[in-house]
């Protein structure tokens, strides 16, 4: 139930958003008498995909806390809690961004992610399931993996990503509605009319839609990498590795993350058929310390 009403609470603020933005901008309806006008279409298309984009990366911490039940580390109660204060503290230094919040999530899978609208203002966010099965050395790896995605300002570029893709989607989809639109009236057909219209749209939405995912999700895959390896700069190689093999070796384990941060998280599973990959915003842990240990010997 939670989850449902932050999803409808954020596509409320995307509405309401995007609508003041449009009227401030003082642009036109993009369907009038005289057809379609690209201009304000554009406009219109541009406002919405970002809006949701943006939105989402505003809040995307507060969203984080509330759909994974993460508690924050204000005082460490506990020697654990104690070192990954001061671990997180330790890499983030040597990673140049400012000390993000720390915090921990009820979850029996080994799994941690970071998210925020800025690099000095993150949150990286580990399960008790790694905190109880992970050695240190491993832990400070997959905090140091977090740092890694924070530093490179991967949640931010994703978000842009997403924004414009979310534009280009909407844009092309009605684009074809009204050359659909248009095609049918020289037939003397009378045109789609307005239930015609919007149902092209939507069944253009997905498929440029499904078009975009797989470009998002490449991106997302090419990140891990990074982070990987910005892991290991961080807390070693050998620690990197061994933390990827051993969530390997979960990997059976069901995932209780969310839809909204699996982007986020170190670890999704494994994905083998090529829709799987296609769509996957992760790379298979094989090939992510494959590409380890290629870096290692260099």
């Amino acid at each position: 139930m939670m989850r449902i009403l932050l999803f409808l609470a954020t596509n409320l603020a995307v509405v309401l958003i995007a609508s003041i933005t449009l009227r401030l901008l003082g642009v036109e309806p993009y369907l009038n008498a005289q057809g379609m006008n690209m201009n304000s279409l554009l406009i219109f298309c541009f406002v919405f995909g970002m809006a949701g984009s943006l939105v989402s990366l505003f809040i995307s911490k507060w969203m984080a806390k509330r759909s994974t039940g993460t508690q924050i580390i204000e005082q460490p109660s506990n020697a654990t809690e104690k070192w990954l204060l001061e671990t997180v503290a330790e890499l983030a230094s040597e990673a140049g961004i400012k000390m993000p919040e720390v915090g921990i999530f009820p979850a029996e899978q080994s799994n941690a992610f970071a998210t925020g609208w800025n690099k000095d203002d993150a949150l990286v966010a580990v399960s008790s399931g790694l905190l109880n099965r992970m050695r240190r050395e491993e832990v400070r790896a997959v905090l140091a993996h977090e740092i890694g995605h924070v530093a490179n300002g991967d949640m931010v570029t994703l978000a842009l990503i997403q924004g414009v893709l979310n534009t280009f989607v909407m844009f092309f989809a009605r684009v074809v509605a009204q050359l659909v639109d248009s095609f049918l009236r020289k037939d003397d057909n009378g045109g789609l009319g307005f239930f015609g219209y919007f149902a092209v749209v939507i069944v253009a939405e997905i498929v440029f839609g499904l078009i975009a995912s797989i470009i998002v999700a490449w991106f997302s895959r090419f990140r891990e990498y990074r982070a990987d390896a910005a892991g290991a700069k961080l807390a070693g190689s050998g620690a990197m590795i061994n933390a990827l093999a051993r969530l390997k070796a979960e990997h059976e384990m069901p995932d209780q993350m969310p839809d909204t941060l699996t982007a986020f998280a170190i670890t999704t599973g494994q994905s083998r058929k090529l829709m799987e990959k296609l769509f996957a915003s992760h790379p298979p842990l094989d090939d992510r310390i494959r590409a380890l240990k290629e870096s290692a010997y260099r």
